[in-house]
């Protein structure tokens, strides 16, 4: 069952929505900036059994706030979300215009951004599933050690989706749902249950600080 959350951050009015399940997050914190997000998060944790966390704006124009500054303690939902998962699987939205099929795999655990890559490249070939930092455009690494991709035990991953890679309906009309791609959803959903089935300790955590 979900809870919901409104929330104020720095003047912008959020709703978090968390769905309680295992020890791995799926999160959405731009759901109003970065269309399908919010629709593969929810997915991916019903089929999988993951907890999961989505932000959306429920009024007014959307703002984009850094994730690292969405790492506010106010919000009762985020705290809750950290405590109770073990590895993070955060879903963003890129445009990047000279990469529009390629998918960063950002985040401190690195081993864990390593089997989502696997995953991506078995159920997903159409997109290039990118892991190595040094290819990663330094703004979509998710490295920041306040980004709450990186706030839970074992950290997690920052998975940077190309618009073609969130939905199937391009056009973002307003009101209507988004349709995630069903080979990406299969393969976050290999990914995520890959991630659940490992021992608690066995991902790697690597260097957060890292730009």
């Amino acid at each position: 069952m979900a809870r919901a959350e409104r929330v104020v951050i720095e003047g912008a009015e959020f709703a978090a929505s968390l769905t309680a399940g295992s020890g791995v997050g799926l999160l959405a914190l731009h759901a109003g900036t970065e269309g399908g997000t919010a629709e593969l998060a929810e997915e991916v944790a019903a089929r999988t059994g993951a907890t999961a966390l989505v932000f959306t704006q429920p009024a007014g124009d959307p703002v984009h706030l850094p994730s690292h500054r969405m790492a506010v303690d106010h919000c009762a939902a985020l705290r809750e979300f950290l405590a109770s998962v073990t590895v993070v699987v955060s879903l963003h939205g890129h445009l990047r215009r000279e990469t529009p099929r390629a998918v960063f795999l950002g985040g401190a655990n690195r081993e864990a951004a390593r089997v989502l890559g696997q995953e991506l490249t078995l159920y997903a070939p159409d997109f290039e599933a990118v892991t190595d930092l040094d290819a990663i455009p330094a703004g979509l690494r998710g490295l920041h050690p306040r980004n709450p991709v990186n706030l839970a035990a074992e950290a997690g991953v920052q998975v940077e989706l190309p618009l073609a890679a969130r939905t199937l309906r391009p056009g973002e009309v307003r009101g209507v749902p988004d349709l995630p791609p069903p080979s990406v959803a299969a393969a976050l959903t290999a990914g995520v249950e890959r991630l659940a089935a490992r021992p608690r300790g066995a991902a790697h955590r690597g260097p957060a600080a890292r730009p």
